[in-house]
């Protein structure tokens, strides 16, 4: 029976919770999610637990911070005006990728949005929480060489994209 080990895809159901047992996201009721074991597809905290597992094995995975979304940077927050997103409508949560002066990249995120103004960060939204993972191990595959790749895993069979 295979395990999860790098350069493996592996299908798993998972129901992600907050400290206070809130449910901010879940795969349960649609397909399983995909993700290539090794490749950063999923938090860092995650997939160190979920390393060597087999099919039909069920982990509650505790994940701090640092192992997830990363500590809140304490970084100030931005308004910017609702025009600057070009058509785009922008919501609490989206991502955002924008450049500085000197043409860096990076990545920032909605925190909220009033009127014409959008209020951005550059912390994830679940920056700085612990987070609860449900996980169920659903399906373990090797990897198409199109997968690894591309760093990620397809749907499937690994053969789309």
């Amino acid at each position: 029976m295979s395990a999860i080990a790098a350069k493996k895809v592996a299908l798993i159901h998972y129901t992600l919770t907050d400290g206070d047992g809130k449910e901010l996201d879940t795969s349960r009721g649609s397909e399983p999610m995909p993700y290539l074991h090794g490749s950063d597809d999923i938090v860092p905290g995650l997939e160190a637990q979920l390393e060597g597992k087999k099919v039909g094995d069920k982990v509650e995975a505790v994940v701090a911070p640092e192992d997830g979304y990363g500590p809140s940077s304490g970084a100030d927050t931005q308004e910017v005006p609702r025009s600057a997103f070009e058509g785009a409508n922008p919501e609490p949560g989206m991502p955002v990728s924008a450049e500085d002066e000197d043409g860096n990249h990076m990545q920032l995120w909605v925190l909220d949005v009033a009127g014409d103004k959008v209020t951005i960060t550059p912390d994830h939204p679940l920056a700085g929480v612990t987070l609860h993972f449900d996980v169920e191990i659903m399906e373990i595959r090797d990897a198409t060489e199109n997968e690894l790749e591309h760093g990620h895993a397809h749907p499937g069979d690994g053969h789309d994209h």
